[in-house]
């Protein structure tokens, strides 16, 4: 059974990186994958999108010594009642943050395991987001109806051959944000896992919008 959690809004509910936004710059939440850091893609917005705030959480559940943001009991089988437990505390730690930057856009990026943790937040509260870059996602579950998607702009990136986060299961995926009338941008490249070239630069470009 999960611990019970503080799921009150917390700016300090993580470890985390921060960068000042400049003028008028959207603040972007950041959140590495599975043995990141708080680093691991607060250097990339910090080279595709040099103006804009930056919030990267380390996560806080250790697999094996490797930082993850929800626990899981195989290779794509979640712990549910963990997910929703951390979806709830990941929400508080983004809503301190949005409060904290009052009238800025607020846009997130992020990696396998942090890309799945962001679009469980997005189903839950797609309020606190305004764009959200999904990178190599993997969902391998209906979720709840959401019609608040309608709102939110998301680019997923994917690689054909992903044995992680397979074809299938994008695509399933980016037909549901679909039907919740969110706007919905994929962008493939013919690999795997990996990150490349062409999805940081379509998440530059989307990320600049």
């Amino acid at each position: 059974m999960t611990a019970q959690l503080d799921l009150k809004p917390d700016a300090n509910a993580y470890h985390y990186f921060a960068k000042p936004a400049a003028p008028g710059a959207p603040l972007i939440f950041a959140f590495h994958g599975t043995g990141g850091d708080e680093r691991q893609l607060s250097s990339l917005v910090s080279q595709i999108a040099p103006p804009a705030g930056i919030i990267a959480p380390r996560g806080d559940v250790s697999e094996h010594g490797a930082a993850r943001f929800f626990r899981r009991t195989g290779e794509g089988v979640y712990d549910m009642a963990d997910l929703a437990e951390r979806t709830r505390k990941m929400i508080g730690f983004v809503r301190a943050h949005r409060v904290a930057n009052p009238g800025a856009k607020v846009y997130g990026i992020g990696y396998s395991n942090g890309a799945n943790i962001l679009a469980s937040v997005i189903f839950a509260a797609p309020e606190l987001f305004d764009r959200v870059v999904l990178m190599h996602p993997l969902i391998p579950f209906e979720p709840a109806p959401q019609p608040g998607l309608s709102t939110v702009e998301v680019l997923i990136t994917a690689g054909q051959r992903d044995p992680i986060s397979p074809a299938a299961l994008t695509e399933q995926l980016e037909r549901w944000l679909t039907g919740q009338g969110a706007g919905v941008e994929t962008v493939w490249h013919p690999g795997g896992h990996e990150m490349r070239e062409a999805e940081i630069v379509a998440a530059a470009r989307f990320l600049a919008a």
